[in-house]
């Protein structure tokens, strides 16, 4: 995870400065302005997302989608995240991006952007309002989840490892276990 400031204009970036970035494989993401970049991600990691995926898909009620990384939430002119995975209404959808909080977002650390997801993100995530986040470790398989409370913010409500499962309620009921989510890859590695 870098903080790019190089060749930039000065002073706080907008959306359309992203338009600019290069078509790189890295993951452009702009926060109250400050510009975030990250590697691509590894194995264990998009494996992660693929299975989370599938998995929401699945039991995802029809005025509901899910996304996967790359997709835009963009909910000002100086904030732009892409989220690993998220679930929005069908509705709030634009041909281009989510211009409003998805119901759930859900990033997968890389060694990159451990800090980053359980920091600057997650504060991000808090401000614009996404009821459920989901963190998920693919090291130590891993799932925590944090959900607002009546003060706007994020409360710890799960935290479980390996085959221990977490039995969602937001925002519509699935059931993850964080080494389902490494499919065969748990088997090999």
């Amino acid at each position: 995870m870098t903080v790019m400031d190089t060749c930039m204009p000065p002073g706080p970036l907008t959306v359309a400065d992203l338009e600019v970035m290069p078509d790189d494989g890295r993951r452009y993401e702009l926060i109250d302005g400050m510009l975030f970049v990250s590697p691509a991600p590894g194995t264990r990691h998009q494996k992660m997302v693929l299975q989370l995926g599938m998995r929401l898909e699945q039991v995802c009620p029809d005025d509901l989608v899910v996304f996967v990384a790359p997709f835009a939430v963009q909910t000002a002119n100086d904030t732009e995240v892409q989220p690993d995975v998220l679930v929005a209404r069908d509705e709030d959808l634009t041909e281009k991006n989510l211009p409003t909080a998805p119901l759930l977002a859900v990033e997968i650390l890389s060694p990159s952007t451990t800090l980053y997801d359980l920091n600057t993100k997650k504060a991000a995530y808090q401000r614009m309002g996404v009821v459920s986040y989901w963190v998920v470790d693919p090291l130590d398989p891993r799932l925590t989840v944090f959900e607002l409370d009546e003060a706007g913010q994020y409360e710890l409500v799960a935290d479980v490892k390996g085959d221990d499962a977490f039995d969602a309620e937001r925002p519509f009921p699935v059931r993850v276990a964080p080494t389902d989510l490494l499919g065969r890859l748990n088997q090999s590695r």
